[in-house]
């Protein structure tokens, strides 16, 4: 073989599932067909299970400052709009934590006891990041592992057995145990696979630029719904979109012209706007497809790949970091031999009822952006919700996959959910014991018995004792390489047995073989 895995496709998700194969041992190709990264605009955003992700490998620091410059081009668009003054306050933000179909959600209005909203730790902070600095950033970090990241090189065909994959690239072939198609919505690997990949076809044309324009001033910040479709301007100079319900594009490829933008703005807002340059554009619409299963054989799909739909939101870019996480320590798993039977199919079943649930909240936002009397009504009413902190909680939690849980064996309310991110008595918080890619065992009471039963799993599961005095309750906790919990115990939730005197080892045995496999102890020489 020339890899372990050859990764079609070097955007975000691409180069993160890349750096979570490298992670667990594994040879890895990423194809992309580009030489460098795509500047035309993209999400402008992150929501928290993406950040978390990128936080729990270390690269908080990298994202924050990312942060802070884009906080600056915010700062300066907000003096532009007010004379050169004003502006918001060093460290207040956004004081937005996203945005259902235009309607703003106040940070202020959120309760973060609400489980999922509260536990994230500094990952929570994080939003106001752009898609191409998360791209370069992995680019970054995929050159420190070790990828060979093949930019101008495209993938033409394959053939695919039992036993491996041969990868046609315009730079010759290369041969695999598998490919994991990551090359977008229109994605190469699954038409030449023939993943079936049903959806709703769409209704709306959108445009996203940053541009040069005059009458700017007669623009509302922010998100407007007129009688004649939707329009945002902000949060940075220059930059609009524009949304109508009159089909989607005849041409979704042909170029974005000045012309056509000023006139859909104008349309849009009534307002007597010049657009005298565009600096880039894009145009997008609402079609929502999932692929009815994530793998075939030796080929699988992740991100865009597998799912799409309208941009509203920015959730597609944190669903497709999600599904590279889950994906990554499982294939590295299967790569190793050390992958319980069915360990892989766990990707499906895992991560397509997440896709699914995204899939029909961008339809919904749709739902409440059309120009019909009916559909403004919805929106007066989900606009009146916003303005109350049970409706901001709530919508707030839907945006950012908080009532995620993976259906996994035990009853703890942690078990299947994302891991909090405890605060430790030796100041260090769980997201900086992951950044290896391998699980963590949380022994949180000092038992032995916890640390002999994760004996035999030296390079897979770390160990570690400590304290969390914010959650005393708390006796044990399996996390995931993906930041899952996989098993967890409370202090006295178990009564002894027999055979043992520790009150918090019940099903921890098994939870450690059913997602890592038999212990080392346990495998016959030979």
């Amino acid at each position: 073989m020339d890899y372990d895995v050859v990764v079609a496709g070097g955007g975000p998700v691409g180069l993160m599932l890349a750096c979570e194969l490298r992670l667990g041992g594994a040879r890895v190709a990423v194809l992309e067909r580009l030489t460098e990264v795509d500047p035309t605009i993209k999400g402008g955003a992150i929501t928290t299970p993406g950040a978390e992700a990128l936080y729990r490998r270390g690269m908080l620091p990298a994202l924050a400052e990312v942060q802070r410059q884009a906080m600056d081009r915010f700062q300066a668009f907000m003096r532009e709009r007010n004379g050169g003054h004003g502006g918001v306050a060093a460290g207040q933000g956004l004081g937005i934590v996203g945005h259902f179909a235009g309607i703003m959600l106040r940070a202020d209005l959120v309760d973060r006891r609400e489980p999922g909203l509260g536990d994230a730790g500094p990952a929570a902070e994080i939003a106001f990041v752009a898609q191409q600095d998360i791209e370069r950033l992995l680019g970054g970090r995929a050159d420190e592992l070790g990828v060979d990241v093949r930019r101008g090189v495209e993938l033409t065909g394959f053939d695919a057995d039992d036993g491996s994959v041969t990868v046609r690239t315009s730079h010759g072939p290369l041969r695999a145990g598998w490919l994991v198609g990551c090359d977008g919505g229109r994605s190469t690997v699954r038409k030449l696979a023939g993943f079936a990949f049903p959806g709703t076809d769409p209704e709306i044309t959108c445009h996203q630029a940053v541009v040069e324009m005059t009458g700017a001033e007669d623009l509302t910040v922010g998100w407007t719904a007129t009688d004649t479709g939707v329009y945002a301007h902000g949060p940075m100079p220059g930059r609009i979109v524009t949304v109508e319900f009159d089909g989607p594009p005849a041409d979704r490829d042909a170029p974005v012209t000045t012309d056509d933008l000023q006139a859909r703005l104008r349309r849009i807002s009534g307002a007597d706007v010049t657009i005298t340059g565009v600096r880039t554009a894009t145009r997008f619409t609402d079609h929502a497809r999932q692929a009815t299963e994530y793998r075939k054989g030796r080929v699988l799909l992740a991100g865009d790949a597998a799912h799409v739909h309208s941009a509203f939101g920015s959730q597609g870019l944190s669903l497709g970091i999600g599904d590279a996480m889950n994906l990554g320590w499982k294939l590295a798993a299967a790569i190793n031999g050390r992958a319980p039977e069915g360990l892989l199919d766990t990707y499906t079943t895992e991560r397509h009822p997440i896709g699914a649930g995204i899939l029909d909240w961008t339809r919904s936002q749709v739902a409440a952006m059309r120009p019909d009397p009916q559909s403004r009504a919805l929106r007066e009413i989900v606009s009146h919700l916003a303005e109350t902190a049970v409706g901001t909680t709530y919508l707030t939690a839907r945006l950012n996959s908080a009532a995620v849980r993976y259906e996994l064996p035990g009853e703890h309310p942690l078990t299947g959910r994302s891991t909090p991110d405890l605060e430790l008595t030796d100041g260090s918080r769980l997201a900086d014991h992951l950044h290896g890619g391998r699980a963590l065992l949380l022994d949180l009471t000092n038992d032995p018995e916890l640390r002999a039963l994760a004996a035999g799993y030296a390079g897979r599961v770390d160990t570690l004792t400590a304290g969390c005095p914010s959650r005393p309750e708390l006796a044990a906790v399996l996390v995931r390489p993906d930041g899952f919990t996989a098993w967890a115990t409370d202090a006295g939730a178990h009564a002894p047995t027999p055979t043992s005197t520790s009150t918090s080892t019940a099903g921890l045995a098994e939870a450690l073989e059913e997602w890592f496999g038999v212990p080392e102890s346990a495998v016959t020489p030979g």
